[in-house]
């Protein structure tokens, strides 16, 4: 019934070879008639592995079906590619995006060309094929931080790249930050850019089709999309129809790069100390109702945006959510109707190679998610019919089109008015049988009239039954089991106190008896070929169906996109509503006025101190002291958070806050020991600085705390004072947070740089007359007074007070010796007073707002500044009085 194939798009009549061994797999080709086998082709262990000679059909390169199930993990892949195409959707509009479900294939230039790296990545739950090829500098980097970024499933590479043991630099690399990822390596010649450029051509949506333009010439990502595709067609037993898919190409450029390291320093996507946690940032701002939404916001996070237009301009769409309830709520209300519509449009234009019952009955239930999914597009464009931002007008003009009203039009000639997608599992049974219109398919209404009799059938057997016995007896439904009987035990009597011998099966919960008979079972058997009758007929009517819904697939993608938008927009706006936030500005200055920590603020019984920032091209280096436990490490994350959240649009904890757009983030927080790896906590310090310095820009954000203390204290201050000299060259803005109080010397040699501290205050007991210290949180001006702080914190152990006595007393004899003050000359002095009164004046220029008078008011007080620092240096300044 189900052995006809469907029509397929193919570009070679070659399937990829694989083989696997200790978690590196190649494919072996079967030989012509396309049926591979995956299956273990050598038991070597480490990274070398043999692969089947190419064109060999020989049985013993096929391993039998036995040997290939064997625990192979490519089976189990193929297995979750397979669920993720056909299995029928959640019908929880819940949030949730764990589940790897990204295929990656990669593939390095060789020769000259090493270091160039094509990219391509297909979700299994949104069809969209991204294209990516880095060769700029910190190309490594780029590509590891994008391979964090979408956390795969599986990872394919040429088998040329760890050949021999030898792998190459990105195939270590691969191997070192992804153990836990599924790596399979596919002969060479399959990455073959003719190839990807023909796949392209052939499946590519019309709509999409500049893409085209962009990476013809890219041949390395065109190489990895050749592969890639090869072997989904091969691990999901399907094709993608023709001129379908999305395929875009996404530079390193369009986006700011978060390195993983920082991700998971800042908590952007995960708690360290719980993963089930919701304190993240993805946690504090995700209040989405989709896992298209969730799926975008959490993309947004990990890759902001560095465009100031297009961020202003999803800041002016959440302000008008902010400021139209009925706006808000409605586009609320209407979003959470819609299922997951990326993994709907992913399964709808799938083609399966073989048909089923399950494939037939999989593709039905689709076809009633697309029609639930189109009923909603009118309501939602009410919603959005009298906004007034640009992006929600553009997303209100997508929906106008008129394809969405004909596609609905055309599903609604072959599908009933009243079908809809419905929660439990006999409704949506009952859906899926009668979905087809009558009169349609002459073979399907007799089967739907045989299913129907059956059922009635069900009925009165259970009602005959429950007459026999004299037995309150109800007829349920489950998926598992099909038709089978319940009873509730209140108030009934069994004879001989236990069920009669006919009822088997039987299983009891609380009060309740769910069993079957023999006659019942059979009963099921019947109704199950009626269904799968009936399913088939329908799948027949449904192919034809889905011909025409390809035709108009552009406005299912313009539907996907706008959905998980609005959800996106919609989450923060709600943020928003739950803290007091604050719409961002964009200068060349980073200005936050009572900045809060975002995830801080969201816990339990947590309110955080408020602190200032301000970096600027004039003072772009913030040197910040303070004792342990004062809250540098709390303030330096609270501004890249703040940082981040301006980049993707959101409003920020704040009063004020202007940020100057950052290229690349990067953060070097304290770690421990890695013992995996019998790195010392001194040598990821340094592996972390140097990856900052060879791919820090003068657009970077950087955030240091605590260098140095892996080795000598001498050593740690020469290496924190070489790196902030190599930092202060760049017009990156730096916080640099140190227990090194020598560095706050630098204040005194670069104009640029500015000493800062948490404050904290000493109290004394009048009982006792212990001195004990009070953390503030407060960020002001100047270098830390505090000093032994650590010995401060000793006192508060179980150490004996004479081994603590003669810790303060070296300390102090050292501190005589490491802090001898050092104080400017004049000419420093005025020299840095000048700069800032340059650089105050030139930032006045670019991006004053202020109107005249105001204006005239500000260049007052920084002339009284400038005359105020010049005197402090001996050089009183002597200008002109002016009348007013």
């Amino acid at each position: 019934m189900f052995g006809s194939s469907t029509e397929e798009v193919r570009t070679s009549g070659d399937t990829p070879e694989c083989g696997q061994t200790s978690g590196v797999s190649s494919m072996d080709r079967s030989g012509p008639n396309e049926t591979t086998s995956y299956g273990p082709t050598s038991a070597s262990s480490g990274s070398s592995h043999q692969t089947v000679d190419e064109g060999s059909t020989s049985s013993s390169h096929c391993p039998s079906l036995p040997r290939m199930a064997s625990g192979n993990s490519w089976t189990a892949r193929a297995n979750e590619a397979t669920k993720l195409t056909l299995a029928s959707l959640n019908c929880s509009s819940a949030t949730s995006t764990s589940g790897a479900s990204v295929i990656v294939a990669l593939v390095e230039g060789r020769g000259l060309a090493r270091g160039e790296i094509g990219m391509a990545s297909l979700n299994l739950k949104y069809p969209e094929l991204v294209l990516s090829q880095f060769a700029d500098t910190g190309t490594y980097a780029k590509v590891i931080t994008k391979i964090h970024i979408l956390m795969p499933l599986e990872i394919l590479m040429p088998d040329t790249a760890s050949e021999k043991g030898k792998g190459t630099k990105l195939f270590n690399l691969i191997t070192e930050n992804f153990p836990g990822v599924a790596f399979t390596a596919i002969r060479r010649k399959y990455f073959n850019e003719r190839k990807g450029l023909e796949y392209i051509q052939q499946l590519c949506a019309p709509e999409f089709g500049t893409v085209l333009m962009e990476v013809q010439a890219k041949y390395y990502c065109l190489a990895a999309a050749a592969a890639l595709l090869k072997y989904l067609e091969f691990i999901q037993n399907s094709v993608y129809a023709a001129k379908s898919l999305k395929v875009s190409f996404k530079g390193s450029e369009q986006t700011a790069m978060i390195d993983s390291a920082s991700a998971s320093n800042l908590e952007l996507v995960v708690n360290n100390r719980d993963h089930r946690s919701e304190h993240s940032l993805l946690g504090v701002l995700n209040h989405t109702k989709t896992p298209g939404g969730a799926r975008r916001l959490r993309s947004n996070i990990l890759e902001p945006l560095v465009d100031v237009d297009t961020i202003n301009i999803r800041l002016d769409a959440i302000q008008e959510l902010l400021q139209d309830e009925e706006l808000f709520f409605g586009l609320t209300n209407g979003i959470g109707h819609f299922l997951d519509t990326d993994q709907l449009l992913s399964v709808l234009i799938q083609i399966p190679k073989q048909e089923t019952v399950q494939v037939a009955e999989a593709k039905i239930t689709h076809v009633i998610q697309l029609k639930h999914t189109l009923d909603l597009v009118p309501r939602l464009r009410m919603v959005l019919k009298n906004c007034n931002t640009a992006l929600l007008k553009a997303y209100s003009t997508s929906l106008e089109d008129n394809r969405f009203d004909i596609l609905l039009e055309q599903i609604k000639t072959v599908i009933n008015d009243d079908t809809t997608y419905l929660k439990g599992s006999l409704n949506m049974r009952t859906q899926k049988c009668y979905a087809v219109r009558p009169n349609i398919n002459e073979f399907l209404d007799i089967a739907r009239r045989a299913y129907t009799e059956i059922v009635d059938d069900i009925a009165g057997l259970v009602n005959q039954t429950a007459e026999k016995y004299g037995l309150p007896m109800r007829t349920s439904f489950s998926t598992a089991r099909g038709f089978f009987i319940q009873m509730k035990l209140e108030g009934v009597v069994l004879p001989e106190g236990k069920l009669p011998a006919e009822f088997i099966k039987a299983t009891k919960q609380k009060n309740n008896y769910s069993f079957t008979t023999a006659d019942l079972m059979k009963m099921n058997d019947r109704c199950d070929e009626a269904l799968r009758e009936i399913f088939h007929m329908s799948y027949l009517v449904t192919c034809q169906l889905l011909s025409t819904v390809y035709e108009h697939i552009h406005c299912l993608y313009k539907l996907s996109d706008a959905v998980s938008m609005l959800d996106m927009l919609l989450s923060l706006a709600k943020a928003c509503t739950i803290s007091d936030y604050v719409r961002p500005e964009f200068t060349d200055t980073l200005a936050i006025k009572q900045g809060r920590h975002p995830i801080l603020e969201r816990m339990a019984g947590q309110l955080p101190v408020s602190n200032n920032s301000y970096i600027s091209e004039g003072s772009n280096f913030v040197i910040i002291t303070g004792p342990n436990m004062s809250g540098k490490s709390t303030y330096l994350k609270q501004v890249a958070l703040c940082q981040i959240m301006a980049q993707i649009g959101s409003f920020v904890p704040a009063e004020y806050a202007s940020f100057r757009v950052a290229d690349q983030i990067f953060t070097r927080i304290g770690v421990d020991d890695d013992f995996e790896t019998s790195s010392s906590t001194f040598m990821l310090e340094m592996k972390e600085i140097s990856y900052i310095i060879h791919n820090v820009s003068d657009r970077s954000l950087i955030i240091i705390d605590e260098l140095g203390r892996g080795t000598s204290a001498e050593e740690g201050i020469g290496i924190c004072h070489s790196v902030c000299e190599f930092l202060l060259s760049l017009k990156a803005f730096t916080l640099f947070a140190t227990h090194f109080l020598e560095l706050c010397q630098l204040e005194s040699l670069y104009p640029n740089v500015e000493n800062q501290h948490m404050e904290v205050q000493h109290t004394r007991s009048g009982d006792t007359g212990v001195e004990s210290v009070v953390y503030t949180y407060l960020l002001n001006r100047g270098c830390s007074e505090e000093r032994h702080y650590g010995l401060r914190a000793a006192e508060m152990t179980a150490l004996p007070s004479t081994i603590i006595q003669e810790a303060k007393t070296i300390a102090s004899k050292v501190s005589q010796q490491l802090l001898a003050k050092q104080h400017s000359d004049p000419e420093t002095q005025r020299q840095r007073a000048v700069y800032h009164l340059a650089n105050r004046l030139l930032q006045t220029a670019r991006n004053s707002r202020l109107d005249p008078d105001s204006l005239r008011m500000y260049l007052k007080g920084l002339k009284k500044q400038f005359e105020a620092e010049m005197l402090a240096a001996g050089q009183p300044v002597s200008v002109d009085k002016e009348e007013e």
